[in-house]
Order: structure tokens, then sequence, then C-alpha cells
């Protein structure tokens, strides 16, 4: 905001989380100098890069301007294609190339020596020469008979290149010469994947239909063949580490493991994934399988079990669906927990990702989802809609309650162990009865961590223990409302429970004795309600689009805001409750200060936020948003710079921010130019001085002007005990003047014969500041001496005030000017204690010299008259504060 340009003032895009892959197939890279293997994977607009190592990420890319659509890369460069443009990076981030020509989006890439070959929709092939970004070669084909599916460079062709297409015929091309060398008839299936075999002539096919061809191009004769039953091809890989074994996959997420010397299926990696095998990798001549998926995961596998199977070695995964809750878990903002629809509860670090954790699906039956597996459990419960956490006692059991979409038992998590808890908690008055379609809607946890209270879409809301998972209660005699429970919270001290319903009214109860304490009516039903435990601020979003705050001491709706055109899906406080941070169906996220009642920032994101949590610590907002599968974090601005929050006005127009990690808005040059806002504040610089009345003190350190009258005793006490002895070989040193800011002294460059006679008028050099006191009793100006005077040390104003005496050269008028240089600070009340010092020590040293000189006592005598007044404005201003307070101690209120 201070730049002129509308935004977040309190917020900018940090970072997203959980983002690892999509749809698209990986790309492996060998780095010959770190001798480590790397993979990048496209997520959005940007990829990522990670070492394969530890599947830590290296790198992400600049964002391009849309999705991109391929991704490949050769030795040095990293190639994206988005729509009809392709980009080539350098380093993993930076874009140093773009192509543009072609009039239909890139779907295929392939990087060729010092070339790039790319094939659109529209079935156009354009070899690229890589470092003048001119086209080389352009091949169009016919759609109707050849529609190109795949590409593929065979090993040791020079200049050829292999064309898969979806008519099922291949095409091997002399792009050099631009000559179709030879066309292979095919199988009958449209061609889907393109993959070299380590040996020679030798290359793998895979076909719509399920089938694997292993063919030898030279001779034009099939090896040998291979049946999928999951489905088409996605992808084929070859192991090279001396075994051979072909890896196959297929669109339901299962991995083929094919012998080719015994040419058979030797084993299977089921469930590898949730969704389609996109991309396969062996490593080369290294027993390890790098795997991706549009299930948002990277895993590795490796081959070292008997028998020829793989176990997975390590993983990255995020949600494959969007998250629909999020929250920070602990107090020190490290951890997030983000429950999605992919039924899966998981935990993000905001540090690094090897700390990231999923704690699985629910389950009613924990045991036979053990046996049967995530994909064959039919006790699988829904997703989650909403949990609360506490870290209280989760070393000792669960900490953790969730709902389930249109389910009545609730489940508890464990944390520590990553996995669902030991306790399904179910009321007992429906009897099990699933066909009543009463749910869970509102859940929390006391602060203690022994208790969980749950409410229903029945209007009943039931305390458990979180340790033995045993029933503790009710609210109510019958029903707590008459509808269903929208929010349900326990203050920090486990006091009071406050809900609130969809019968229009907020309920407070006795926690221990469940005894209706206090009613409210809202206005229109609520929508939720969030608990701030710290302040006692309970915030409920209406159905009407406003957020009534009510304080649970008073009692008393406290504030109303105001201002959403949509459904709120979340809140969140500030740590300190002074922000109430909400989001809405209008894709703005809004921040209103408690305190003044106003709105104070506004932004708009592309796609509505679902879900919103503040830091404990104040440093990062995480926010999570429709369709994406990411947990996104803005940083608190605040925390690290001044920024002047003042209210927004009523037709304030939010702009759209980008979410971190996606494509930033290019400045043009009329964005150079900076306008002021009006509406924005400006910097606060303080006066020297407030008010000419304010008596106000100089902002020099104490050791300026503290210690002057004790200078004697101090270099009395410092005197060294032994003279200093000179260095056997002193290094060069250029010569320097005394004083607080070092100076050279400039050696005299004067030639010529000088003198003999010596002039005694150098022998009593006046200094600046006796030369400037000498011109103010003329002119009656004093700043200037001020100003030396202030710059000098302890030292040199002790010598300065001693040289005026006539016993050392000086004069008595020159002490005149001095007096009234004080008289002058004193009735201008700046640099009051400077003032009291330098007197003090003029005093000290011309005491009797004053006495003797009638002039000198008479501006003396104008100066204690100064002194007098100011020290009476002081010393009233001080009483009084002396008798508020003594009144504010002893008077009883």
């Amino acid at each position: 905001m201070s730049t002129g340009k509308k935004g977040s003032a309190i917020f900018s895009g940090f970072r997203a989380l959980g983002l690892y892959s999509n749809h698209l197939a990986h790309v492996v890279r060998f780095h010959k100098k770190h001798r480590e293997f790397y993979v990048i994977t496209a997520v959005g607009q940007c990829f990522h890069t990670y070492n394969v190592k530890k599947l830590g990420i290296v790198a992400v890319s600049n964002s391009l301007p849309e999705d991109i659509s391929c991704i490949a890369a050769d030795r040095m460069l990293v190639y994206a294609a988005n729509g009809k443009v392709i980009s080539a990076f350098a380093k993993n981030k930076e874009v140093v190339h773009t192509y543009t020509g072609h009039e239909a989006d890139v779907h295929l890439l392939l990087p060729f020596g010092d070339h790039l070959i790319s094939v659109d929709r529209e079935n156009v092939v354009i070899i690229w020469d890589v470092e003048s970004e001119d086209t080389y070669l352009q091949i169009s084909f016919d759609r109707v008979s050849f529609e190109v599916s795949a590409v593929m460079h065979p090993s040791t062709y020079l200049n050829k290149v292999l064309f898969g297409s979806n008519n099922g015929s291949l095409q091997l091309w002399n792009v050099k010469s631009n000559k179709l060398l030879y066309t292979f008839p095919g199988w009958a299936s449209a061609v889907t994947v393109l993959q070299q075999t380590p040996a020679v002539d030798v290359v793998g096919v895979g076909l719509a239909s399920g089938q694997i061809i292993i063919h030898n191009m030279k001779i034009d004769e099939t090896l040998m063949k291979f049946q999928q039953d999951w489905g088409p091809i996605t992808a084929l890989s070859f192991r090279t580490d001396g075994h051979p074994i072909m890896a196959s996959g297929s669109p339901i997420g299962h991995i083929g493991l094919w012998d080719l010397e015994e040419k058979k299926l030797v084993s299977q990696l089921r469930d590898a994934h949730t969704t389609a095998i996109t991309g396969l990798t062996f490593l080369h001549s290294e027993p390890l399988l790098i795997t991706n998926g549009a299930d948002n995961a990277i895993r590795v596998w490796i081959f070292d079990v008997a028998g020829g199977d793989a176990r997975l070695l390590r993983h990255r995964m995020g949600h494959s669906a969007p998250p629909t809750k999020i929250r920070f878990h602990d107090q020190s903002s490290m951890n997030i927990l983000s429950a999605g629809q992919d039924c899966t509860l998981q935990s993000f670090s905001t540090v690094h990702e090897r700390f990231n954790k999923s704690l699985g699906h629910g389950s009613l039956n924990k045991a036979k989802a053990k046996k049967k597996g995530v994909a064959h459990d039919t006790a699988k419960l829904p997703a989650i809609t909403t949990f609360a956490s506490e870290t209280a006692r989760q070393s000792d059991w669960d900490g953790i309650i969730a709902c389930h979409r249109g389910f009545l038992v609730a489940t508890t998590w464990n944390y520590q162990k990553g996995s669902s808890g030991a306790h399904k908690l179910e009321p007992e008055r429906f009897n099990r009865n699933r066909a009543l379609s009463v749910h869970a809607t509102a859940v929390d946890i006391t602060s203690c961590g022994n208790f969980a209270v749950i409410a229903l879409s029945s209007g009943h809301i039931d305390v458990y223990n979180m340790q033995s998972g045993l029933h503790r209660g009710h609210y109510g005699e019958d029903e707590a409302h008459a509808g269903p429970v929208r929010g349900i919270a326990v203050d920090a001290l486990n006091q009071l429970t406050v809900s609130v319903g969809a019968d229009h009214l907020l309920k407070m109860w006795k926690f221990k004795s469940k005894a209706l304490v206090h009613t409210h009516s809202l206005p229109t039903a609520p929508a939720c309600s969030l608990l701030h435990r710290d302040s006692g601020m309970l915030a409920i979003a209406l159905d009407d689009f406003v957020v009534n705050i009510l304080d649970m001491e008073t009692r008393r709706i406290v504030r109303k805001f105001s201002g959403h055109r949509g459904q709120i899906n979340d809140m969140t406080f500030s740590p300190d409750g002074r922000w109430l941070i909400t989001a809405s169906m209008d894709c703005t996220i809004r921040t209103w200060d408690l305190p003044s009642g106003s709105l104070v920032d506004c932004f708009l994101v592309d796609a509505a936020a679902v879900s919103l949590s503040m830091s404990p610590t104040g440093n990062f907002l995480a926010s999570s948003h429709v369709d994406g599968l990411g947990v996104y974090l803005w940083s608190n601005k605040t925390l690290c710079d001044m920024v002047s929050l003042r209210p927004l006005p009523a037709d304030y127009e939010p702009t759209v921010i980008m979410l971190p990690g996606t494509c930033p808005v290019k400045d043009t040059e009329e964005d150079d130019v900076v306008e002021l806002d009006g509406s924005e504040m400006a910097e606060y610089i303080s006066p020297e001085q407030l008010a000419e009345q304010l008596i106000t003190l100089s902002l020099i350190p104490d050791s300026r002007w503290k210690n002057l009258l004790h200078l004697d005793v101090i270099k009395k006490r410092n005197k060294p005990k032994e003279p200093p002895k000179l260095p056997k070989a002193a290094p060069f040193f250029i010569p320097t003047i005394p004083g607080l800011v070092p100076q050279f002294a400039v050696p005299d460059t004067t030639t010529g014969q000088q003198s003999k006679v010596v002039n005694l008028g150098v022998l009593s050099q006046k200094s600046t500041f006796y030369i400037q006191l000498e011109d103010a009793l003329e002119n009656n100006l004093y700043e200037e001496p001020v100003k030396l005077l202030k710059e000098f040390g302890p030292s040199a104003v002790d010598t300065e005030l001693r040289v005026m005496s006539p016993e050392m050269g000086g004069d008595v008028k020159v002490m005149q000017s001095f007096l009234k240089m004080i008289s002058s600070i004193l009735k201008s009340n700046r640099d009051f204690d400077l003032a009291q010092a330098w007197l003090a020590l003029f005093l000290k040293l011309h005491l009797r010299l004053i006495a003797e000189h009638p002039e000198l006592m008479e501006e003396a005598e104008n100066v204690s008259h100064q002194l007098k007044e100011s020290w009476l404005t002081v010393e009233t201003l001080l009483n009084q504060n002396i008798c508020v307070l003594t009144y504010i101690k002893s008077a009883l209120l």
C-alpha cells in the first residue's frame, strides 16, 4: 500500500504447501557436477525440481501466464509449453528462450540435441533451433490418416525421429533431410507411449488396447507382446541395472512389472497411486523407480525385496482433492492440519516437506481396513467436514476430534501416531439407526484436552471423555436447540459452553452442570461461529452475510461487521484477538479491527477461500481455495514493517491478488509512476520540538554531558601507570584530527623557504567555536555555536570552556557571549539537559572571574532568571502528576 498500488496492506503471498504433481509426466535429469538425479514435476503454472536422494525441493520455477500443458528437459534447459507458446528455463527457474509459432496448443515436446521438436493439437510438428529460437523445419500431418500421439528419438539413429499415431501406425522420419524413411503398419490400436529399450534398434510401444509391443525397428519384427488388463498403457520404463524388467502404468493406479526374458508378468504394484500413472522412470543403473500421478503424489520405489517386488522408499504426497478445512495445530506455527475431499487428514509443515505426514482415512473398522486396504474398505468414512485439535494431552491420548459429511459418528485422531484414533463417538439415543439422517455438524475440544463436545443436526449436544471415549452428558433436557446446531465452543477455563443453532438462538451453558445460563436471540440463522478463548470474543457469521461479535463476559453483541456479498465460509482471529479475518464466496478476504469496529484490509483472490487459519505466532495466514489442492501461506507484513492501518471507505474496491506461486502481474510503464492514494496514511515524522511551550531534551547520549563536572577525576583515574612504549617497527598511519568524527589531517603542501622569525600569533590561534561566539555577540544568532558544541566530546567541551578566560588567551566578552548563548537555549526550551551541563561546568571553571566583572554578573543574573522560569514550569507539571498518582493510589474507587 505504501507504493501507491492497491492490494493487501497486511498480507503478502509467501508460498504454497502440499503441491507436488499433476496429470503431466515427470522428467528426470542427471547433474554431472553434483553426481545426482533430479526429478521435475509440473504444478499448475510452474514446475518444481526435487532431488531424488531425499525428495527435497531444490527450485521452483517462475510462473507462466497459463497452466503448463507439456514438459521436457535436456542437459541444460527445461522446456515447458503453455498454450501455443513454449518457454525454455535455465537453472530450473528463469525463462531464457521463448518459441512462438504454433497456431494450436502444444501437447508433445522432445529435446533433440541442439533442437527442440514440438507437436500441437492441429498435428503440426515444428523443429526449433534452441539458441536462435528460429524454426528449422515444419511438418504437417493429415489428421485423418496420421494423428501424432507420441514421439521418440531412437538411440544411435542419427537425425531420426519416430512418430506414433492415434491411428495405430508409426513413421520414422529423417528430420535433417525432411524425408519419411519408413512406415510401420501398427497393431490396430492407438499408440499411447513410445519408449527406447536398453537394446539398440528395439523400442517399446504402449497401445490404447492395453497391449505392450517390443518391436525391432531395424528388421520390422515384433519380438514379444504383453497384455495389460487394466486399460490403456499410460507409461513405460525399463530397468538398466542388469535385470530384464519392464514397468507399465495404467489408468487405475496399478503398475505391472514384466520379465522380458521369461516373457511374463512377475509382480504388481497395486494402488501405487489413486489415479492414473502419468510418469514412470527407472533411474539409470539403479534399482529405483520414480512414479507420479494426478493424485498430487511423487513416489520412489526400491527393488530390494526377494522375488523382484518393490517397496516404497520415500514419497511426497498432498491432497488429491481440494481441502475443506485447515487449522494450525500447535503453538509453534510449524504444522497445519488439513482435511480434504479425498477423505484424508494430513499435516503440512511450514518448515520442510520432510515433516509432512498423512493421518490416513477414517474407517468404522480399523482392523478390517488394514486387511482389505483403503481402496477396498467398505466401512471407509466420508470426507471430514470440520475438526478441532488440542495439544495439551496429545502424548497421552487422542487430541483431534472430527465429524464426517452426512455421518453421525465422530472420530478421534492421534497426531503423534499419525493415524486415526481409538474411539468412534456415537450417542446411544439413536440405537445406531443410520436411516434417521442425523449427522454431526460441529465439534470442539476443551483446552485441557480431556473432553470433546459434539453437536448434531438434530439439535443435540453431547460431551465425551477423550481418554475413555465414554459419554459424559448432554445439554438441555432433551435437545439443546430446536434445529441443527451450527457452532459449538468451550471457553478457556471449562466454565461455559456456547452454542448457536438454526433456531436463531445463541445459548450459554454451564460446562460442568450442563445448566442453561443465558439465551440470546439472533436476527437471522447463523452459519458458523468461532471463539477466541484468550479474549472471550465469539464471532458469529449469519446467513445474511453479517458477522456479529459477542463478548462472553458481558454477554452482549459488541460489534457488527457487514460488507460481504456471499456466504461466509470461514473465520479466524489474530493471536492477540485484535483482528478478525473472514473469507466468503464473493472471493474476498477481509480483515476487521475489533477495537475500532472497522474494516482495515480487503483483497480479492481468483478462487474463493473455503478455509482460513491464522498462525498462533501471527506470522502466517493459511488459506485453502475452491478447486485448489494446495494450502497457501500469506506472510504478515506488520511483523517486519511499519504498516499504517486506517478504516477503508464504504465504496472501497479491492483488487485481485494472485495466489502464492502463481503468475505475477507484469508492471507496465504506467505503473512505474507512483501516485499517492489520498486514502493512505502518510508516514509520520516527528518534529524536533512538538510545541514551543514544551521543554525538549536533546537526543545526545548521556555520556557526552553527564560527566562534564567530573572529567578531571576520570582523567586522573585513567592516567597510565607507565609511559607508552613505541613499537620496534611502527606501521604507517595517516595522521588524524582528534574529535568524535574521524578526519584525516591534510598535510601542508606549501613549498618554498619559510621565515625563521617566530609568529607569536600562531600560538594564540582561536578555535572555530570561539570565533562563532565573537560573531554571535554582534548578530545575536546562537544556533551555529550551539550546533557546533553539540558535536564535541566531553574533553573538547572542557577545553573550549577553559580557553575563554583571559588567563588562557580568551576574553571577557566571549564569556559574556557564552552566557547569552545559554540564555537563548533556555528561552527556546530546547536542549534543556545540555544547557544545564554546560552552565554547571562554566560556573565551576569561572565562578571567581564572573564575580570580578560586573558585565558577567549582570548576564549571569539574566541566566538565573531564565533558569527559574523554566524550572517552575517543569516543577508545576511534576507536582500535578504526583498529586494525581497519589490520589489514584489512596482513593477508594
